[in-house]
Parts: C-alpha cells; structure tokens; sequence
C-alpha cells in the first residue's frame, strides 16, 4: 500500500489572553479538498504533536463553514484570510497559522473582534425602525442604488481588512475600513439617512476618517470584494459637507 500523505502544520498556541504565544508543529494525514478548518478539526480528533507529545485541541471560531459569518478568520500563511474557504491543496506547505494580530487573543486561534463591534455601534450602523413596525413599506431605493448598496451590505465582520490595515493596532483608535463602510450603507437607506447626521460627526472625530493612511490593503484583502476604498473617499466628501453644515448652524433636517 502507498504511503499515506502527511501534511505539515504549525501553529502558533496561547493558552490564556495573559501568557506568551508559542509554536506547536503538527502532522495530519492529508484528504482531497481539505481546507483549513479540516485541518484543525484532525488536530482537534488527534491533538498530538509532529514528536509525539501529547497537548490540548486547538480552538479557534467558526460557524457557517461557507464564508458568510465571518467567525473563522486567522492568519494563514501570513495573509488573513477564512479558514474554511482556504484550501490545502492551494496553499504551500507547511501550514502556518496564527490569530489576527489586530485583535486580542482569547487563546490560540480565537480572538476577541470587541473592538469592531464597538465601532459599528458608536456610527450606528442599523435602521432605526424601533416602534414604526406598523407604518407599512418604507420608501424603495432605486434599483441601480441598491445594486451598490447590496455589494457594501456583503460585509460579513471579518475582521481581515482590519488586520491587513497598517493604521489599526494597539497604537491607534482608528475603527478602520469595515465600520466606515457601514456609514455609507445605513446613510444610503432612505430610512437610514434620517440619523446621517449622527453618523458623519461620529465619524469625523478621532479614530474616524482623518485615521485612514489611504495604504488600500482593505480592498485588496477583503473577502467579499467591498470597495472599501470608494466608501472612505465618498464619506470624505460628505463629511466635509457636514463640517459647513455643523459651522454655519445649518438645519440639520434639511439637505
């Protein structure tokens, strides 16, 4: 019989939010059209290391398992990326994987994404419907705004633009692209750009727009293909907008 195929996989550990990261290196008995995640669910079956020493599973997040959640986000092979749409027999070996960096670890693979959940909640990103569910249909966008609106409403909370953005780190309260790209969607809604105003100023303080280095590793690195890059240059324009408006007194109720 042949002998069975052996992937090389290393990753990197941390057993608590407080103790220092370590390596761990790992052999997996290779299948077809393995991706990530069933790499670590083999070491979670068998947690054993590539010297036969014996350690706890690797943990890390996941849930819909087809690049819709979001939650199984890590650094693989340096870039980050889903787990579970990367593919063993697209990626060089051996594996490397380790946690986003922007975030803090939980332990291994698992990280705490709070910072971008607090960001999406300070610019308000929802339609304020509370109590006005029994007014009927809302007004309709036309159908060439929600074709753009729908590619913005991709964005998944991922986290991998944050990672892959050189203005967000521990360094800097910048909320980054994802959270930005929220505002240019909810002001869009009919309904939405009711509360615009709320959102452009929550944005033009610090760790808004003026944060953003313009480096585009966002759009690059985003899964879904958000043109993150087009939202922060829109935003710009309307926040300058909303600088006249908010120094000349303009009624804000009024475009």
């Amino acid at each position: 019989m042949a002998e069975q195929k052996m992937l090389d996989v290393e990753v990197q550990r941390q057993d608590s939010a407080d103790s220092q990261p370590y390596w761990e290196k790992f052999k997996v008995p290779y299948r077809p059209n393995m991706n990530v995640i069933s790499v670590l669910m083999a070491i979670r079956e068998n947690p054993v290391t590539a010297d036969g020493k014996k350690t706890t599973p690797v943990t890390w997040d996941m849930n819909c398992l087809e690049e819709v959640c979001g939650a199984c986000s890590m650094v693989i092979n340096g870039r980050p990326r889903q787990s579970c749409s990367a593919l063993v027999d697209k990626l060089p070996q051996p594996l490397k994987l380790q946690p986003m960096s922007t975030f803090p670890v939980i332990r291994d693979l698992q990280i705490d994404r709070s910072r971008m959940f607090d960001s999406l909640k300070k610019v308000k990103a929802w339609i304020p419907i509370d109590g006005s569910y029994d007014l009927g249909e809302g007004p309709r966008m036309p159908e060439r705004k929600r074709e753009w609106a729908y590619e913005l409403s991709k964005c998944m909370t991922c986290g991998v633009c944050l990672e892959s953005c050189p203005n967000v780190n521990s360094h800097s309260s910048f909320m980054g692209p994802a959270p930005l790209s929220q505002v240019r969607l909810f002001n869009a809604h009919p309904t939405g750009s009711m509360n615009k105003d709320e959102r452009l100023n929550a944005i033009m303080g610090d760790g808004g727009l003026s944060n953003c280095g313009n480096s585009q590793n966002c759009v690059a690195a985003c899964p879904k293909g958000i043109p993150l890059t087009t939202s922060i240059a829109s935003l710009n324009r309307s926040a300058t907008v909303q600088m006249f408006r908010n120094f000349f007194g303009s009624d804000h109720m009024v475009d």
